[in-house]
């Protein structure tokens, strides 16, 4: 098999899939091709899609590929497709954030932090399938544990975790504030 047809499987491949497709699902499914022959195709069709001035790209989310439009024509999508702007709260956001760098977390830790009461936000949260229940802490009362989903870093963009920006130093928060 030629570089030049593998590419074009693995394009056609990231194309049909609605979710991200990960380098071991490409293996599978072309078993004679190497791991290495596969990611070096991938990386070539990312710089070419990045090279291109099109209205979308491929990119790497929630540890796979995924053909992604472009941030900027948003608003021409949402009219052709009728959709509203997916927003969240600020308490919304807040307990994401929370969670996000937290997590495990229960909710007495959310509300802890946020220092206000946040069970709408992480019902909100959860029925929206950014944060769920991974299970229970081993404390008296065994509260609920919460999580971030596979839908979080899709939403954001994130291979994973790590791909979040990290938090600013207490020193440089205290600067900013009034």
């Amino acid at each position: 098999m030629t570089a030049r047809k593998l590419k074009s499987i693995i394009e056609g491949m990231i194309f049909v899939s609605s979710e991200p497709i990960n380098l071991e699902s490409i293996r599978k499914a072309v078993p004679e091709a190497p791991k290495d022959l596969i990611k070096t195709a991938i990386d070539e069709l990312e710089r070419e899609y990045s090279d291109r001035d099109r209205g979308f790209n491929l990119v790497r989310v929630e540890g796979g590929y995924q053909f992604r439009s472009l941030p900027e024509i948003a608003p021409w999508i949402q009219a052709l497709k009728d959709l509203k702007p997916w927003r969240l709260s600020r308490a919304a956001l807040e307990a994401l954030a929370i969670v996000a760098y937290n997590q495990p977390v229960t909710r007495n830790k959310i509300e802890q932090i946020r220092g206000v009461e946040s069970s709408s936000p992480i019902k909100n949260l959860v029925e929206r399938e950014l944060i769920t229940v991974i299970g229970r802490d081993d404390i008296p009362g065994r509260p609920l544990l919460y999580a971030t989903t596979k839908i979080f870093l899709q939403v954001f963009g994130l291979n994973d975790l790590s791909g979040l920006p990290p938090l600013p130093d207490v020193e440089d928060v205290e600067d900013i504030l009034p």
